[in-house]
């Protein structure tokens, strides 16, 4: 069973939010008390860790009963279920469950599925033999024999060819035990023996389910508190790997056969032997240690998929969501990017989802903007999700402008530590970033790359003079047949303050070319035409028709003649052409080699890591 997304009504701030995505990473961004903390612990309550109380409910405001609160508390989930857990009562791939709480009633676990009309013909498996007896009498039928799976089956097929009602009804028992588990790591005040806690709880729990265990009720505790502490001394390793200045780190499980797990406390100490009161000691420590209980979760959740995997006839592993509230609070540069380090080891993980509330835009930058839910609180103080539109660049930079106002960011602060890329014009603004998505498998700015489309070659020139100027990491991508435009001579290059070796790219040059649309073959360019701009007679395009217009200016030479011949389907001008080339695309492979290169070393520029060899492409 895995959560694709899940909507909430009723629960705090969040009077009716829906399809909160449960991706790998989703990232919770928005103001302070905008509802971050409270679609975790909404989470919580559709997976059964978070005990709702009356102060979770929203307060209506005039609502005229005695406590203000909403009668009702619901959290929804989309799931998609395997081939097994569909086969419990025939469900469909995808269904909605539901965790809901009403005034004065139980919390129910239930889905939306569908049931026969008649009452009598719902929950046939609760009743007993004279009962079933009695409706296979009254509804006329005949029974196979006396027996109480007689009048079941009979009940059972006369129930499916009944009319039939969508409805909420009890979850099954063995869906329930399939529910996603659900490992949460606090904010910023978590101490590090909570961090353990819930580290080690996903080893309890899977421990206790181990065959060898089950039945022996004097041994268990003593079992498994032998195996809690083996994983115990690995993590007290991994905290001294990462921890030099504690020589001495200790855990001692403390496991409970009827309490469950209660918890495994943490015990440091310094190279002279002097304890370490983590209570009192700095948050960095704290927070550090914390990140190296993460990280060794991270190869905790490596290892189980591993082993389920080598297990062929081994029941589907069970999807773990990693939740994590504000983690980067008190730590530096270095180790906040050490944190999205660590949720993308977790997200490589096939049944593994992170969602991650956060304030830092060095984690919101790290990720695909589409994985952004922006939350904020609207004029009635209710909260409002907002999510990416569109998939296009200036979608993902409008979508990225509100985040950054919405936390009360400059726009300096949003220009920190990127690789700036400056475009000549239209053409390559609409198309790089297509064609980098498709290189590289994530957008620009999840890369860490600012575009910055110019209106023509001074343009171009005179932004990246100004950002190099300002300390800024800049690459300027103009075509090779600029070089013969004199703003691009050499010494005004030098004096913009650009290494004409590793900051400059004359795009074609090395092959050639003269320009973008080149480095395309003239197969490509056929397939796309025909896709895209077919001939107004029935005749397909061939490659020969664009290889005619090499040699000459290639770009205007075949705008030329696919005007000339496509009638009404014929793009708008190059922008439009090339982007249409570049939608045509469906692999990284299909990008040529010359910008394949190009853009690995630009992202590479972005991340600050060492880039050989020339910028000319």
């Amino acid at each position: 069973m895995h959560l694709n997304s899940f909507s909430v009504y009723g629960f705090r701030s969040l009077s009716r939010v829906e399809d909160i995505p449960v991706s790998s990473p989703t990232i919770l961004a928005g103001h302070n008390d905008g509802g971050k903390s409270g679609v975790l612990a909404a989470l919580g309550f559709l997976l059964g860790t978070h005990r709702l109380v009356d102060e979770d409910r929203t307060y209506q405001v005039g609502s005229g009963s005695e406590s203000g609160r909403c009668a009702e508390t619901w959290v929804e989930g989309s799931f998609a279920l395997n081939l097994a857990e569909r086969s419990e009562g025939g469900l469909p791939a995808v269904i909605r469950i539901r965790r809901r709480a009403r005034a004065g009633e139980a919390v129910s676990l239930e889905y939306l599925g569908t049931q026969p009309e008649d009452p009598r013909l719902r929950d046939l498996s609760r009743l007993l033999r004279p009962a079933l007896a009695a409706l296979v009498e009254e509804f006329g039928l005949v029974a196979r024999g006396n027996l109480k799976d007689d009048f079941l089956a009979a009940l059972a097929a006369h129930a499916a060819t009944s009319p039939q009602s969508e409805m909420w009804q009890p979850l099954p028992k063995k869906l329930v035990e399939r529910l996603p588990r659900l490992l949460a790591f606090g904010g910023k005040d978590e101490s590090p023996d909570d961090a353990v806690r819930t580290a080690l709880s996903s080893c309890y729990e899977l421990h206790l389910q181990d065959e060898t265990v089950q039945g022996r009720v004097k041994e268990i505790e003593a079992e498994i508190t032998q195996r809690l502490e083996k994983e115990a001394d690995s993590l007290c390793r991994h905290i001294r790997e990462h921890c030099a200045e504690f020589v001495g780190v200790e855990v001692k499980p403390e496991v409970s056969f009827r309490g469950g797990f209660k918890g495994a406390p943490l015990h440091v100490s310094r190279a002279d032997g002097e304890l370490v009161d983590l209570a009192r000691s700095g948050q960095g420590s704290t927070r550090r240690i914390a990140l190296a209980v993460w990280e060794w979760t991270s190869n905790l959740l490596e290892k189980n998929e591993l082993a389920a995997a080598s297990e062929q006839d081994v029941e589907e592993p069970t999807q773990t969501i990693v939740v994590y509230d504000e983690p980067d609070t008190h730590l530096d540069y270095r180790h906040q990017r050490t944190v999205m380090d660590i949720i993308r080891k977790q997200c490589a993980q096939l049944h593994v989802s992170v969602l991650v509330a956060t304030h830092s835009m060095n984690l919101i930058d790290g990720v695909d903007i589409a994985d952004v839910v922006h939350l904020r609180l609207g004029n009635d103080g209710r909260t409002v999700v907002e999510r990416l539109a569109a998939d296009s660049h200036d979608g993902i930079d409008f979508h990225l402008g509100q985040i950054a106002s919405a936390l009360g960011l400059r726009n300096s602060v949003l220009l920190h530590e990127r690789c700036f890329l400056a475009v000549e014009g239209d053409t390559e603004r609409q198309s790089v970033p297509l064609l980098f998505r498709l290189s590289q498998g994530l957008s620009l700015q999840a890369a860490g790359v600012a575009l910055w489309g110019c209106e023509n070659n001074e343009g171009a020139l005179h932004l990246a003079s100004y950002l190099v100027k300002h300390q800024r990491t800049v690459m300027l991508m103009v075509d090779a047949d600029s070089r013969d435009n004199k703003l691009f001579k050499p010494d005004r290059i030098r004096r913009a303050g650009l290494d004409l070796r590793t900051q400059v790219s004359y795009v074609g040059e090395a092959a050639g070319y003269n320009e973008l649309e080149e480095l395309f073959s003239d197969e490509q360019w056929a397939a796309a035409a025909n896709a895209r701009w077919p001939r107004a007679a029935p005749l397909n395009w061939k490659a020969s028709d664009f290889a005619a217009h090499r040699g000459g200016k290639f770009s205007s030479g075949i705008l030329r003649m696919i005007k000339e011949q496509a009638g009404e389907t014929s793009p708008n001008g190059k922008p439009d052409m090339v982007f249409g080339l570049a939608t045509n695309l469906r692999t990284a492979h299909e990008v040529p080699e010359q910008l394949r290169q190009f853009f690995t070393e630009v992202q590479a520029l972005a991340t600050g890591s060492p880039v050989g060899g020339s910028a000319v492409v």
